[in-house]
């Protein structure tokens, strides 16, 4: 916890979380109605883990300072309400204004900073774009944007609104002023989560959707790194990239479970979407590695590498697998005894990373390619490719439309 000085001379508290790095771009947290609680502080720890410099104000502290709440039982929404009731809005901006000068002057600062703000602070950040000068700003489920909307010709920077379609506090007739209003902004962008209720992104609520929360941080790192820069953006492609070779290889090289856990976070998880294979969590993992995987793998496995794309957070590997099944391989083909046919067959890889470490990975590929490789599929009677699949992404100037041709054949 730190102090920053108030426009009027008084001081007020401030989380700061700093980058492991020493330096980056500022962002100024913007709280909720529950003070500068567990779930703040997680917030800036998880963007200074990501090389981030993030002053987190405390915005009650001329009602009482200090508040965290916690539990969101019935009791402490009445106290977080009376708060949020009593709030001078002006003073919050400006209170919020000024720890957006203090981040710029601070010597871990590298000069840019962003402001995000979660329901109460939705707004907040949305009206420091609009009365400030921040670099950019993002506002998730901000509660009485559309009171602000004449304040739109002001916007001064890039603007990011995450909005909940069912968000009770924010209903469709205040919703439709806002698109009017906003939609063709030319610094505004907007992200409609319609199956959402407010506050869909805190994690333990009432309402917290993984998919949309995770949908919307990974849209909000990636408008802070363009516009903000940072450690995020010149380290994060070959650290990930060493991160997922180095998981690669105790998967395949040296076939050692323990190691491979050690790269990924306990709470990790592996799905393989054609067949639903995989685990939650070390424990599952371990089982899944250790008996069901690492020593089911073919001997001539080979993977050819086709593409790699790295953002700020994950990892997508296109790649053409390819092995004979000479063993079960329970992963891929649960059930299946070894056929002895060989399998060629793109494959793509999506990894998700969170604190230096795997989170999750998504494996594609095509099931029916496999299929028709081992004999179990007729290719010549269904839509399906076999081994042409993997033999024309790496070489994509053979032929095209054969199974349109074929189909016009038979017509």
């Amino acid at each position: 916890m730190i102090t920053i000085r108030s426009s009027e001379g008084q001081e007020f508290a401030a989380y700061l979380a700093l980058p492991s790095g020493g330096e980056g771009p500022g962002l100024v947290l913007l709280q909720e109605i529950f003070g500068i609680n567990r779930d703040m502080r997680a917030i800036a720890d998880w963007y200074a883990a990501r090389g981030f410099v993030v002053a987190c104000p405390d915005l009650f502290w001329r009602q009482e300072p200090g508040v965290q709440l916690t539990d969101h039982s019935d009791e402490e929404w009445q106290r977080a309400m009376e708060l949020y009731q009593g709030l001078d809005e002006a003073k919050a901006v400006a209170d919020a204004a000024v720890t957006l000068a203090f981040l710029r002057q601070h010597p871990a600062c590298t000069g840019k900073v962003g402001t995000v703000g979660f329901c109460l602070g939705g707004k907040l950040a949305y009206l420091l774009a609009t009365r400030s000068d921040p670099n950019c700003s993002v506002a998730y489920y901000g509660v009485g944007i559309e009171s602000a909307l004449a304040e739109a010709a002001r916007i001064s920077c890039p603007t990011m609104l995450h909005m909940a379609g069912r968000d009770q506090f924010c209903p469709p007739s205040a919703q439709a002023q806002i698109h009017q209003a906003l939609d063709t902004h030319p610094l505004v962008t907007l992200h409609i989560y319609a199956e959402q209720d407010h506050a869909f992104a805190r994690i333990g609520g009432a309402h917290f959707n993984a998919q949309a929360a995770e949908l919307a941080h990974l849209r909000t790192l990636e408008f802070f790194v363009r516009h903000l820069g940072g450690p995020a953006v010149t380290n994060a492609p070959q650290r990930l990239s060493d991160l997922w070779d180095e998981h690669v290889k105790y998967e395949f090289a040296t076939r050692n479970t323990e190691d491979t856990l050690a790269t990924m976070v306990e709470d990790a998880y592996v799905n393989h979407v054609p067949v639903l294979t995989g685990g939650i969590g070390h424990d599952q993992l371990r089982e899944f590695y250790s008996q069901r995987f690492i020593p089911q793998m073919p001997p001539d496995t080979r993977m050819t590498p086709v593409s790699r794309t790295i953002g700020v957070d994950r990892v997508v590997d296109e790649m053409v697998f390819e092995f004979t099944h000479t063993i079960k391989m329970d992963w891929m083909l649960p059930g299946l005894a070894p056929t002895g046919k060989h399998v060629k067959v793109p494959l793509v890889v999506i990894v998700h990373f969170r604190d230096d470490k795997l989170a999750h990975e998504h494996i594609y590929w095509d099931q029916a390619s496999v299929l028709v490789q081992l004999g179990l599929l007729d290719d010549g009677k269904l839509p399906v490719a076999g081994v042409e699949s993997g033999e024309k992404v790496l070489d994509p100037r053979l032929p095209a439309n054969r199974l349109m041709e074929r189909a016009d054949g038979q017509r």
